[in-house]
């Protein structure tokens, strides 16, 4: 019985390298860079813990995604109170999370007339004093980035004047903005006024490539394909895939997330967002960089172990949590 093994595993940088890792007496598992000839070798490659960086926690309770294959999540809607006391106690169980409290959304705005959104998940604002102080408020509470609703199918949204204030002042807080942009027009315009990420790879329209160049310069995508509804055809379904194998073509970023909360979606890692992002022409090493893996050397990282020992053909969704009891089997 061992619990020590020597891995290849994945930097912070996206490169692979030989490393050893140990299991603790309390059965935590380190990993340091280096080898061990004494220590048997572990098959397939491990990483740091997957992030989803979309997910409403006021959906679906934070306890429900620890101790699985993500390490990381972060919430973009919801009541920043309840959200910081939820980050300190899933901290403890192994799940970092950050969160961007309300949706900002113009007076009426989406999402303020849906059953789902509790008090305190949106908050209405207009003109440059109302957006400094919900900014600053957001930012007290240790928000990570500012989420705006731009769903122009549901609701008034903010007028451009505002849209600019909310990114400069969440700037100034060392906040980046991510916005669900929905209806004709919305994603370039966020994009145009300075939007850090799209809370979904545009579904309303198909861009024009013009348009995808320039997002390309300076505004990311979270996936978000499996909401539309796999199985079956949907018109943003294949909206959405189109878009996202354009705008990669030009260089465009696009990060794994689910919008987990939203509908009957698989907790934890999800096989079908994983499926639609190979359909939209991204490789298994491409979506393992869109899962943003932590960094595997840092101390209490949860550790994934993936099977296959070439990175460029891992099968992602047989991912699962290193444990000390898989380096005892050794």
């Amino acid at each position: 019985m061992t619990a020590r093994a020597v891995v290849r595993f994945r930097t912070r940088a996206g490169a692979w390298e030989t490393g050893v890792v140990d299991a603790g007496a309390d059965g935590g598992l380190t990993l340091r860079e280096g080898t061990d000839a004494s220590a048997p070798r572990l098959g397939g490659v491990v990483t740091g813990g997957f992030t989803d960086a979309h997910v409403h926690l006021s959906l679906v309770p934070a306890a429900e995604l620890t101790g699985g294959v993500l390490g990381r999540v972060i919430d973009l809607g919801g009541d920043p109170v309840h959200l910081a006391a939820t980050a300190d106690a899933a901290e403890r169980a192994g799940l970092h999370i950050d969160f961007a409290g309300p949706f900002l959304t113009a007076p009426g705005g989406y999402p303020s007339d849906r059953p789902w959104a509790a008090a305190g998940t949106f908050r209405e604002v207009a003109g440059a004093d109302a957006i400094r102080a919900a900014i600053a408020d957001v930012a007290g509470h240790g928000a990570s980035l500012i989420k705006v609703a731009g769903n122009s199918t549901a609701g008034p949204v903010l007028g451009d004047e505002d849209l600019r204030t909310v990114v400069t002042e969440a700037r100034r807080h060392g906040l980046p903005v991510v916005v669900h942009a929905e209806g004709p027009g919305e994603a370039v315009r966020a994009a145009r006024l300075g939007a850090d990420l799209l809370a979904h790879a545009p579904f309303t329209e198909v861009l024009a490539d013009d348009d995808l160049r320039a997002m390309a310069r300076g505004t990311g995508w979270i996936s978000t394909l499996d909401i539309h509804g796999w199985g079956r055809h949907d018109e943003h379904y294949a909206i959405a895939t189109s878009n996202i194998r354009r705008f990669r073509a030009v260089g465009g970023r696009v990060i794994y997330g689910t919008d987990l909360g939203n509908g009957p979606l698989p907790v934890g890692l999800n096989a079908r967002e994983l499926a639609a992002l190979a359909a939209a022409g991204m490789s298994p090493a491409e979506i393992l960089d869109a899962l943003s893996p932590l960094d595997p050397l840092q101390p209490h990282t949860p550790l994934v172990h993936i099977p296959g020992d070439d990175p460029r053909a891992l099968h992602l969704p047989d991912a699962r949590p290193l444990t000390a009891h898989h380096l005892q089997e050794l």
